[in-house]
């Protein structure tokens, strides 16, 4: 199974439209959404109502007994992290700055303060007889992005049937999901935005992928807004024998099928040409 991930440099490019469309050409039977803190590719595919749902532990957050608790504030005195709060004549323990280090278990004189295990997120699994889709949503304020993105890979690995090619919509940007998200897939396709910040954000994914031995191809989306750096993003990737895989056009019909619910390859317009084209060019670069 050759398994190809979609990244951007920012949210709004165009990627998890792009991967929907992916999803409807190829017929996919395994997929996966690694956005873990905006997962969205779900409601532009067709799912089991209910899906197979899982607690993430992310790690360890204290927790204070407030009966033996007696207010002498060391916990907070020594949390790095500022996570202890007063309240009342006792303290309690902010889950959204505590890292679950265990300073204030070791400080506190009455053995008040414990470390318990975090729900950090939750793990969904749609399955029907002949395909897989996987997905997770971490919970607010939560670091351990990168360790679920790679329990949402493993989960869809485990479960896929026997197919050709996985689908996997990544997060944009460049930080531990994606670094987690890249680790052991067989192609990057950039959705990159033709402007300045979009050949930087360009610049930086393939460096990330560089760094990982992971090939990547790119293509353009809303291509004719900016012919000018469109052109200046090809003219990039041939000297450094990047693949250019395509451009897609700005296209109101592809807007409108997007605030229905609907994938790019349902419809009949320029975007979906465009899409299919640079499908058919990514299956080659794999192989398929």
């Amino acid at each position: 199974m050759k398994k190809l991930l979609l990244l951007s440099g920012k949210g709004g490019t165009g990627k998890t439209t792009t991967a929907a469309a992916f999803l409807r050409f190829a017929n996919a039977k395994a997929a996966a959404d690694c956005d873990v803190d905006a997962p969205n590719l779900h409601l532009v595919t067709n799912l089991p109502p209910q899906p197979e749902s899982t607690d993430f532990i992310g790690g360890d957050k204290a927790c204070i007994d407030p009966t033996k608790c007696i207010g002498c504030g060391l916990c907070a005195e020594k949390c790095r992290f500022n996570a202890l709060e007063k309240d009342g004549s006792n303290y309690r323990v902010n889950e959204f700055f505590c890292e679950g280090c265990g300073v204030c278990t070791y400080v506190c004189p009455q053995q008040a303060v414990t470390l318990h295990e975090d729900v950090a997120g939750e793990q969904r699994l749609y399955q029907t007889d002949t395909a897989v889709f996987s997905t997770a949503a971490l919970k607010m304020g939560r670091g351990s992005s990168g360790k679920l993105v790679a329990n949402v890979k493993l989960a869809m690995a485990r479960k896929a049937p026997e197919c050709p090619l996985a689908i996997i919509d990544g997060s944009p940007g460049i930080g531990c999901p994606v670094i987690a998200s890249i680790s052991g897939v067989d192609l990057v396709l950039i959705v990159a935005e033709p402007s300045l910040s979009g050949i930087s954000d360009l610049k930086r994914l393939i460096r990330s992928a560089a760094m990982l031995r992971t090939s990547v191809a790119v293509c353009v989306n809303k291509w004719d807004t900016s012919p000018a750096y469109t052109t200046a993003i090809e003219d990039f990737c041939c000297a450094d024998s990047i693949p250019f895989v395509g451009k897609i056009p700005y296209d109101k019909s592809a807007s409108a099928a997007i605030n229905e619910g609907k994938s790019l390859a349902d419809i009949d317009c320029p975007a979906q040409h465009a899409l299919y084209a640079i499908f058919e060019k990514t299956s080659e670069l794999l192989g398929l």
